[in-house]
């Protein structure tokens, strides 16, 4: 079974792409979304970020402000990498037991934002980028999570930019609200499964 990473600048709209080869019947690991859940329910992990950023992180529901974390690791490189260090391998380790679950499909998806940056393109077999205009990035992401456009271009500058994701990639799908996404996916999706039926 292949592993297919699928990854895109914020805004990109790589977790829609992601749906379009879901309804394809193509598991999918949404990194992004179990790194959350993960902050909130592994008990080494809740410990280090208290470590790390101070009992206060954390609600009194128990749930990590993510908004407050954002604004710590946004503006010190040091923190992003150190929050890096705690999450990625935890995450790694959920995927791996995820894909156990799913060797029978042809292949399957790791979906991850920063899957060059965190060196998580080395354990994929291909790599899928969805690549969109920034200023049609940053209107998505400032309509979709509240943000003014100082807050995105924050988040985007500790991401690679779309030209050296799209050099290191298999696949590309373009995202730009003028060309159809569903055919470049089906595009793709024929090509790694013939790959499998070889």
């Amino acid at each position: 079974m292949k592993k297919i990473g699928i990854t895109g600048g914020i805004g990109s709209g790589k977790t829609t792409v992601a749906r379009v080869f879901e309804q394809l019947g193509i598991p999918v690991y949404h990194a992004d979304y179990w790194a959350k859940e993960i902050m909130n329910t592994e008990p080494l992990v809740i410990e280090r970020l208290k470590e790390l950023f101070g009992n206060s992180i954390y609600d009194s529901n128990g749930k990590a402000d993510r908004k407050r974390i954002a604004e710590i690791v946004f503006a010190d490189k040091n923190k992003l990498n150190e929050l890096n260090s705690v999450i990625h391998p935890a995450v790694w380790l959920h995927g791996e037991n995820w894909l156990k679950q799913h060797h029978d499909k042809p292949y399957i998806l790791k979906e991850a934002a920063i899957l060059f940056e965190s060196g998580g393109n080395k354990g994929v077999d291909k790599v899928i980028m969805v690549s969109a205009p920034e200023e049609i990035r940053l209107e998505r992401v400032m309509k979709r999570d509240n943000a003014t456009p100082e807050e995105v271009t924050a988040r985007m500058a500790n991401q690679w930019d779309d030209e050296k994701k799209i050099a290191l990639s298999d696949f590309v799908i373009v995202n730009d609200d003028r060309q159809l996404v569903i055919p470049q996916v089906l595009e793709i999706h024929s090509r790694l499964t013939n790959a499998h039926q070889k």
